[in-house]
């Protein structure tokens, strides 16, 4: 017998007006969300375009830094970078036709090669990512960490 789990994340969107919504979900500050300004949008805001590509490079964040923890391999600093590329698809449409991330990793010299390794699964088991039907491209960057004499 297999037991599933089911998670909900419920969200509210109320649109105010001149391309701008508001976004809020339970015990969270609200956000204001714009259309960008490629759209002819008000910008100064995250765009539902920007919370995409956070959304997956965030994913892969914490994911990687829980695989990590649990194969014991030590993370000293983590930053990812993303960029969503938006174009005409094959189907015609406007949308996303790939997502890349970069993300750079510092860990102890003898983890290296278990970071790189790591790094490159990571992407597999983050769920926004496996939700996108555009490709997410990772480029990962590991580095032995640097430690100043003392």
């Amino acid at each position: 017998m297999t037991i599933s789990k089911d998670f909900r994340f419920p969200v509210s969107v109320v649109y105010e007006g001149e391309r701008l919504a508001s976004a809020t979900a339970p015990d969270l500050e609200p956000i204001t969300v714009a259309v960008p300004p490629e759209f002819h949008g008000p910008g100064g805001r995250w765009s539902p375009e920007q919370l995409l590509v956070a959304a997956a490079a965030s994913c892969y964040a914490v994911t990687f830094a829980a695989v990590a923890e649990r194969r014991g391999i030590p993370v000293h600093s983590l930053s990812v970078t993303g960029t969503g590329h938006v174009g005409h698809r094959d189907d015609g449409r406007m949308g996303f036709i790939a997502i890349e991330l970069t993300p750079r990793v510092q860990t102890d010299e003898s983890f290296v090669a278990a970071a790189e390794q790591t790094a490159r699964a990571a992407d597999t088991a983050c769920l926004v990512s496996c939700a996108i039907s555009a490709p997410v491209e990772v480029t990962p960057v590991v580095r032995a960490a640097e430690f100043a004499p003392v």
